[in-house]
């Protein structure tokens, strides 16, 4: 039986390598792949439920039209992309191309990911989006501070003797980190998780501080003031590489542990004893999560904290470090910013990017001259995972014609007019990278499409063919649709690099040059060429204060009117998003979609748990179980993210579309709500 090399490639940590065995042309094990040292122990459930997912009896093998009598309809290629293209023609003729929107979502990793947009210059033009719903304050954050998202390798981790988990739940969002974690642990070090949840990675932890979610900022400046009064600064590190320290220094003295605890909400004793433990305990390694930057105040919240590791010199040496992003990875394009986070400052005429992602429905509503008539969207969901649901729904409703290329009728796709059958990871070759290590790895083809499936490439082929697009136009933005022709225009990405698809086939190949320890050689590409605390592009670009600040969150306040629970929308452990919720394995073995309470919250409404309660607040209402948990904070309230109208709704009908202070992020967890008793 034929075994392939392959690799995940979600929109996840671990990006975890593969090995695949195939018996008559199908699927019947995935094995781990050790060659990628950071997970060496193979896929986690979501990995191996693949072998469900490809099978599944609910994936779209057909091109299907919305049937006027409710449902769809099986029609055929020829019929869809006839449909397709007429309507193409029509909007453009009416409105121009800039009527169309290209919406593109992140759920799969990929090279050939960027063919769409070059098939859309070449019909004129399109409207898309900026921005990214995951972590782009954070990103931005680390740019402004060190000039580039990287940082040392994961199993670098096993060297630090104080690791603090700010915001993250790796036990369930990157399992492959706990590992590190327990061998770091096991050799005497200490972890402290901070994190208004008491989560399955707080149990590793020695200290659990748990402040007022969207706080963390003023946490963070309260411990650097303590770190530069108990002199604990690394002061040659800081003299030989960081600009701004004196003018950090005087913002901090206003940040007393008396005053960060009262905003907090926390004892002030905690906040001694971290800023101790990270005085005493070296190398300290800081792994704040996406989590944390989903606020209004989210930028600055994680330059503050960054800051905390830069004043101790725990940057460019083993054990040490700030593991948010590492984009070494990144390497096919002149500039590391893969996702498009700004809007040009000059339009090119072409695309028109017009729309935050974080405000998606409110853009799309509010766009003219032309306004959009026509939707395409691939690896993506917006419908259930975008901000402001309801708003979103009714700006996609509202569009002439919507077209949806995916392997499932998720929310988004039962709102479209025609669905287009997607591939699955393992139907075409592709080179992907990742954000955690440093690895490129190739996913490798190795089964045939089932049904009528065709790989995005092919589509934007046969589409192109029917409005007008010569075979040289076409394959001047697109590959040969044959294997061959995929290889061929994978090689010539990868040339650059010295590396080949045949090396890749063998198993993953760290991008040339990457060493395990970032920034060892003091080397800072800033404007200063240091390390700023101080960040003149900061205020220039995101109209804030140049130094790390704390300022309340959009919905901080810990009472806020009618609404005076704030609710998180965390990952699950067993899904990504509304990736895998759907899969019976899953389904057996995930989180249910319920709504999570302190018991004081709940006594204080006269709840109990397996009720079904009401969450809601002005923007939308949800009706969930209740659960309780003694490990939340009171005041708080969460519910799992990732959950469609199969299942009662989004929490994505309560949240608001607002943007992050810097990189146009998604301020989520601004979120205020309250709950009551479901009417029966």
């Amino acid at each position: 039986m034929p075994v392939f090399t392959t690799a995940c490639p979600r929109n996840c940590y671990s990006t975890c390598a593969m090995k695949v065995t195939v018996e008559d042309g199908r699927l019947v094990a995935i094995d781990p792949q050790p060659d990628n040292l950071a997970t060496p122990e193979g896929a986690c459930l979501k990995g191996l439920s693949y072998l469900e997912r490809v099978y599944s009896p609910e994936r779209i093998l057909h091109p299907m039209k919305r049937n006027p009598a409710g449902g769809f309809l099986r029609i055929s290629w020829d019929e869809a992309l006839d449909l397709i293209a007429t309507r193409l023609q029509v909007v453009k003729a009416e409105h121009g191309p800039q009527a169309v929107l290209f919406y593109s979502g992140s759920g799969t990793k990929g090279l050939l990911n960027g063919c769409g947009m070059g098939f859309w210059r070449l019909f004129g033009g399109c409207t898309t989006t900026y921005g990214d719903l995951c972590w782009p304050a954070g990103l931005e954050a680390t740019r402004l501070t060190l000039g580039d998202n990287l940082h040392n390798a994961p199993w670098d981790l096993t060297k630090a003797r104080l690791v603090i988990f700010w915001g993250k739940n790796a036990a369930e969002t990157n399992l492959h980190q706990m590992r590190f974690l327990d061998q770091a642990l096991e050799a005497g070090g200490k972890c402290v998780v901070i994190d208004p949840r008491r989560t399955q990675t707080a149990e590793k932890a020695a200290l659990l501080i748990q402040p007022r979610p969207g706080t963390d900022g003023a946490l963070a400046l309260a411990l650097g003031n303590l770190l530069i009064s108990g002199k604990a600064v690394d002061q040659a590190y800081v003299d030989a590489h960081v600009l701004g320290f004196e003018a950090y220094s005087e913002r901090v003295k206003a940040w007393t542990p008396e005053r960060a605890a009262a905003i907090c909400g926390i004892p002030e004793d905690q906040i001694h004893e971290l800023a101790r433990l990270m005085a005493e305990v070296p190398p300290m390694t800081l792994v704040p999560g996406f989590g944390m930057q989903r606020y209004t105040n989210a930028g600055q919240t994680m330059r503050a904290m960054l800051a905390l590791a830069v004043i101790t010199g725990n940057l460019g040496k083993p054990g040490a470090g700030w593991q948010y992003a590492n984009l070494a990875t990144q390497v096919f394009s002149p500039e590391r910013d893969p996702l498009d986070f700004y809007p040009p400052e000059v339009p090119d005429g072409v695309v028109r990017i017009g729309i935050s992602t974080a405000r998606l429905g409110r853009d799309m509503e509010g766009l003219k001259d032309p306004p959009l008539k026509f939707a395409w969207v691939e690896r993506g969901n917006p419908l259930g995972q975008n901000p402001d649901g309801n708003r979103v729904r009714a700006a996609w409703k509202a569009l002439d014609f919507r077209v949806v290329v995916e392997e499932r009728f998720t929310d988004t796709a039962l709102e479209a007019d025609v669905v287009l059958p997607a591939k699955s990871l393992f139907e075409q070759s592709d080179v992907i990278g990742a954000y955690w290590h440093s690895y490129l790895q190739l996913r490798q083809k190795c089964i045939e499409p089932p049904g009528e499936v065709k790989p995005e490439t092919e589509i934007y082929e046969a589409l192109g063919r029917r409005l007008g697009f010569s075979e040289e136009a076409l394959h001047e933005v697109l590959p040969e649709s044959t294997d061959a022709g995929i290889e061929a225009w994978l090689n010539r990405r990868l040339d650059h690099l010295g590396i080949t698809l045949e090396q890749l086939r063998n198993g993953p190949v760290a991008v040339p040059g990457t060493p395990d320890v970032a920034w060892e050689d003091g080397h800072f590409p800033t404007p200063s060429g240091r390390i700023e605390l101080f960040s003149a592009e900061a205020a220039r670009r995101w109209a804030v204060d140049p130094l790390p600040d704390y300022v309340e969150s959009a919905e901080g306040p810990w009472t806020s009117g009618n609404y005076p629970l704030l609710l998180l929308t965390p990952n699950t452990k067993n899904s990504i998003h509304s990736q895998f919720h759907m899969l019976k394995v899953i389904r057996a073995l995930g989180v249910e979609h319920a709504l999570f309470m302190h018991p004081e919250d709940a006594e204080a409404r006269n709840l109990g748990p397996g009720q079904w309660v009401r969450i809601h607040n002005d923007r939308g209402e949800l009706v969930l179980p209740l659960r309780l948990d003694f490990g939340l904070r009171p005041g708080v309230v969460y519910a799992f993210n990732g959950f469609g109208v199969a299942d009662g709704g989004s929490v994505n009908l309560l949240s608001e579309g607002r943007e992050t202070d810097m990189g146009h992020g998604a301020a989520f967890h601004d979120n205020r709500v309250d709950v009551e008793a479901a009417r029966p």
